[in-house]
């Protein structure tokens, strides 16, 4: 081995190394980080506008840019979070109280059901009142112990979280100012063609939109329509199912049915048949139609992955990163993809 040789090797070891420590280092606030880089990118449009409205005074549009974004984005998702603790924990006080008794609800529904359906249930044990009276005691009693531990854990962790949002709006002002340079930086480092390199970073900048723009604003729209059909149909924490079937909507092949169709069969089979009719109606023909109309229009066919890929991604990302995950999950999915096809792109056909 020449002295060249050894020199290039030690400095590939020296770079990998401090590459991997710098990322030790952040891996507490890799949340934080994350999201701020996101959202410089969604934010990076505005912050163009602002910069030709400024006369190039970066620092004065990367400002504007990120109040803005505050104004228009974490207000907005701090507001709601408070009003769905809020939402949440009166509707536990009410089932722990017995105003609201789940095992009369499913009560009422069996008793609705055909005979053979429920003779069917009943060789499974699903029609066991008393066991699922027990079952739901015992669920409210381990959900009363996670919120005490929540509570308290929240409460240690007001800190982590400032410092955390303060890093996340702090990243973001100088990805906004220092953005396009660091971009091109990226590129020059990445060891590939030009043609390779700007597919893969298109790859890239599609799947953040498509995940974060596009997906986001799809499930925000049809949680906002299945909560208010919640509300008009005056069913209980109306805010807090809007938020559980927004976040169902980031699945596909899931959605938000998982939610309204239990309640509409409820209906049906206690006899409110105007708003089991009114719920199904609606969920299929407003909340349904919402992915078909609004996605194409937000993101585009042509940049979508194939659902089994974009629902398998989301799960195991969030199992992986937790709530990160729905973007960092598609995200490494359609990386991966795009490597692969670059690399089967790029080796010489085989002669047979």
């Amino acid at each position: 081995m020449n002295s060249s040789d050894f020199h290039h090797k030690s400095f590939i070891f020296l770079l990998i190394a401090v590459s991997a420590a710098l990322v030790m280092i952040l891996l507490p606030f890799y949340g934080a980080v994350f999201w701020g880089a996101i959202l410089a990118m969604l934010f990076a449009p505005l912050y163009r506008r602002l910069l030709g409205l400024t006369n190039k005074r970066k620092n004065l549009a990367a400002f504007g840019t990120l109040m803005t974004c505050i104004v228009i984005v974490i207000l907005p998702v701090i507001l709601i979070a408070s009003s769905l603790v809020h939402e949440g924990a009166a509707l536990f006080q009410k089932i722990k109280s017995g105003e609201i008794n789940p095992a009369m609800y499913f009560q009422q529904i069996i008793e609705a059901l055909p005979v053979p359906v429920t003779n069917i249930l009943a060789r499974f044990g699903l029609t066991d009142i008393s066991s699922f009276q027990d079952r739901l005691s015992q669920f409210a009693m381990q959900a009363s112990q996670l919120l005490a531990t929540k509570a308290l854990s929240i409460g240690q962790n007001t800190l982590e979280f400032v410092i955390g949002f303060g890093v996340m709006l702090y990243l973001m002002f100088f990805l906004l100012r220092d953005g396009a340079s660091l971009s091109m930086k990226i590129k020059q480092a990445i060891p590939l063609s030009a043609e390779h390199k700007r597919h893969l970073f298109n790859k890239f900048t599609t799947v953040i939109r498509a995940t974060v723009k596009g997906n986001i604003l799809v499930a925000i729209t049809q949680g906002a329509l299945g909560g208010l059909i919640f509300w008009i149909l005056d069913i209980q924490a109306p805010l807090l199912w809007a938020v559980i079937m927004a976040f169902l909507s980031l699945l596909p092949a899931v959605g938000a049915s998982l939610i309204w169709g239990p309640v509409a069969i409820y209906f049906l089979a206690t006899g409110a048949i105007w708003q089991g009719v009114t719920l199904i109606a609606f969920g299929v023909f407003v909340i349904g139609l919402v992915d078909n109309i609004l996605r194409p229009i937000l993101v585009g066919k042509d940049t979508k992955l194939p659902d089994y890929v974009v629902l398998i991604s989301t799960l195991g990302g969030m199992a992986v990163f937790g709530l990160n995950g729905f973007v960092i999950g598609p995200l490494i999915a359609a990386l991966f993809m795009t490597l692969w096809d670059i690399f089967s792109s790029s080796r010489p056909n085989e002669r047979s």
